[in-house]
């Protein structure tokens, strides 16, 4: 893991180039756009703090986060990304045939409505992620929401979404929060899986690590690598998600020198 914000290589600039719309000219350089938006996921920092000099004005770079974000490029990058590190790994195949599913509850930044909940069980006035990660904790699917839904009812977007991610899935492992609507939902829309639960044994407490299933875990602890995603600051969900997936981009892109 890079313990800070580093500008994007020439390997990793040629990696991802193509998958933008790079195709007709444009007064702004998009690689410094990417710096700036991988700028923002790692410090925190707040858009209209973007350093323009450095970089381009703050509403430059938004608009193309924004426009990214609802078109599907941010999406398409983060499979694209997923699919090399798995090759990296020498995978049997780039498609995962096994998930792990999971949710943190995260607090939201003040005057934000969109979205707003309060988790009973964390005390936490916020949103709650929805991740679905490969074995290499990758991100392959996540849905954020208000905080206090549940996540057997919330998580039924992952099944939406995962299909169109891999169609490899035979397995999905999750807790005992995802009995219910989750597996029911997950039968009809892929038959073929088989869900899991896998949970601590109810005589312990605390956190304890269950075998296979802890990677989603360690996939959030590495979210704190990124300021932008301790608190959620996103005005809507579809920013939010699109930050996540920009981290683990950006985590792939650093195992490219």
């Amino acid at each position: 893991m890079c313990s800070q914000y580093k500008e994007l290589t020439d390997s990793q600039w040629e990696y991802i180039k193509d998958m933008l719309p790079i195709e007709r000219k444009r007064k702004l350089d998009l690689r410094k756009v990417v710096n700036a938006i991988l700028w923002i996921v790692r410090t925190g920092s707040q858009w209209r703090n973007l350093d323009s000099k450095r970089f381009y004005k703050w509403q430059s770079v938004y608009y193309y986060f924004r426009i990214w974000s609802k078109d599907g490029t941010i999406d398409n990058l983060n499979l694209v990304m997923n699919y090399e590190s798995r090759r990296r790994q020498n995978r049997e195949s780039s498609d995962p045939s096994m998930a792990c599913v999971d949710s943190q509850s995260v607090k939201l930044a003040p005057r934000i409505a969109e979205e707003r909940g309060i988790d009973g069980a964390k005390n936490v006035n916020g949103r709650k992620r929805q991740l679905m990660v490969d074995t290499l904790c990758l991100v392959w699917c996540v849905a954020v929401h208000a905080a206090n839904l549940h996540d057997s009812k919330a998580g039924k977007s992952l099944i939406d979404k995962a299909y169109s991610c891999s169609s490899r899935f035979k397995k999905i492992l999750s807790d005992k929060a995802y009995q219910g609507e989750f597996i029911d939902y997950a039968k009809e829309q892929i038959p073929e899986v088989e869900i899991e639960i896998a949970s601590k044994p109810p005589s312990q407490k605390g956190f304890v690590p269950i075998k296979k299933r802890w990677i989603v875990e360690r996939t959030f602890s590495w979210f704190n690598f990124f300021r932008r995603l301790v608190i959620d600051y996103e005005r809507t969900t579809t920013s939010a998600e699109a930050m996540i997936l920009l981290a683990n981009i950006s985590m792939s892109l650093n195992k490219i020198k």
